[in-house]
């Protein structure tokens, strides 16, 4: 039996359309970032989703009922807010511009964005008060996510939305797929789906959007 899992980064925030470092900051989705996440669920409204967790951060909490808003199934699951699905801590690059802040973390790193071990430990060494997650830090909340998930969900044959953020899916995508290979960033709802069967994780597709349906 195979458990299925959507992944979607939330909708558009103000943050990121003023191109600025979110991480554990919350800023509130726009209103086009609100109409992408209806559009996304349109697409995606023919699933019943078994389940449904979220960060605990207000952008994807929104996210989901705005996508399950659309969504054709009577029962609607109960979304489960969880910590462990919480973006980056950027610490005291919080808010800061992004043009000003990657560029100089991925010098310094000599990375490209799979090499997520290499750039989360530079982005703590260059953090001057070092808050900023370090690989260990991030991946050992994450990782527990991940892991309750499955011990709530595998072997059960059921589709469970996991709406999240753009770094965080990657990074978790890059850690449980084999030879991953996507180097870019996720889009706004975008969707990426895996599956997980016989103790091992699939991707059928990731970053898409394609299954937008606009009124």
């Amino acid at each position: 039996m195979t458990v299925t899992f959507y992944f979607v980064r939330h909708g558009e925030t103000y943050l990121n359309r003023y191109e600025r470092m979110q991480g554990w900051s919350n800023a509130p989705l726009t209103k086009e970032g609100q109409q992408g996440c209806v559009a996304s669920g349109r697409g995606l409204s023919h699933i019943h989703f078994d389940a449904v967790y979220t960060s605990d951060l207000k952008r994807t909490r929104d996210t989901a009922e705005l996508m399950l808003s659309q969504n054709s199934s009577h029962q609607k699951p109960t979304i489960i807010e969880k910590e462990e699905f919480r973006e980056i801590f950027f610490g005291s690059f919080e808010g800061l511009e992004v043009e000003k802040v990657w560029p100089k973390i991925l010098k310094q790193a000599n990375a490209t964005l799979v090499d997520s071990k290499r750039i989360l430990n530079t982005l703590h060494d260059m953090d001057e008060h070092h808050d900023a997650e370090n690989y260990m830090m991030f991946w050992s909340r994450v990782e527990k996510g991940m892991l309750d998930l499955l011990k709530t969900h595998k072997n059960t044959n059921q589709h469970v939305l996991v709406v999240s953020h753009g770094m965080t899916i990657r990074m978790m995508l890059e850690a449980i797929i084999p030879n991953f290979m996507f180097d870019g960033h996720l889009l706004n709802a975008s969707v990426s789906k895996v599956r997980y069967e016989n103790g091992q994780f699939y991707l059928d597709y990731i970053n898409r959007t394609d299954h937008f349906v606009w009124e």
